[in-house]
């Protein structure tokens, strides 16, 4: 069984935790955009000091660095049968990306999860986040830049994947594991299970 997903979510959505819990479960590798630029930052590698400078003005890193990143990423013999995507595609632009990449191999999405969490709880959750790991890209005004971004450009992409039938929408709001078995019922009733 394979299983090609995407969850979506506002920032303090829970989604990066929620991805590698399900990931794990479906043996399946998380591809989180944020986690590769995160590390060419702390590597100091070329990519990273141009992904410093955007992440640090609160702004997101451009589609077509985005999508070269994310194709080379899912070329990779881990991802043949199967990924989570985490933070792509994150507008419409890049959603076309990724269908011209699955096209060309015969693929497409199998479902995308949507976490739905008020924005007031998101940003919350971020501010919390912000004191507890001391995180540069954290502060007030750069979570309010995203949770903007977020509700201008990425949100429509569940407009385009509502279309094609694949988007469970999941309440996020909740304990993990509440919100976990969520998620799993809807997969579940799409025929996709945990190995």
């Amino acid at each position: 069984m394979t299983a090609r997903l995407l969850i979506v979510g506002p920032q303090g959505s829970g989604k990066g935790t929620q991805g590698v819990r399900v990931g794990d479960a479906l043996g399946i590798p998380v591809v989180s955009t944020g986690d590769v630029f995160r590390a060419n930052v702390k590597d100091g590698t070329e990519l990273g000091l141009q992904v410093k400078s955007i992440i640090d003005g609160g702004d997101l890193v451009p589609d077509e660095l985005t999508s070269a990143v994310v194709r080379d990423r899912l070329a990779q013999d881990d991802a043949a049968e199967g990924f989570l995507l985490d933070g792509y595609p994150r507008n419409l632009a890049q959603v076309l990306h990724l269908d011209e990449f699955l096209e060309g191999r015969d693929e497409s999405l199998d479902a995308v999860i949507a976490l739905v969490v008020p924005r007031d709880e998101s940003l919350s959750r971020l501010t919390a986040r912000a004191a507890e790991q001391g995180r540069a890209d954290d502060t007030e005004e750069a979570i309010a830049t995203r949770l903007g971004i977020y509700e201008r450009e990425t949100a429509p992409i569940l407009d385009v994947y509502g279309t094609r039938g694949i988007v469970d929408e999941i309440d996020g709001v909740g304990t993990l594991d509440e919100v976990t078995a969520r998620i799993f019922a809807a997969l579940e009733a799409r025929g996709i299970q945990a190995r």
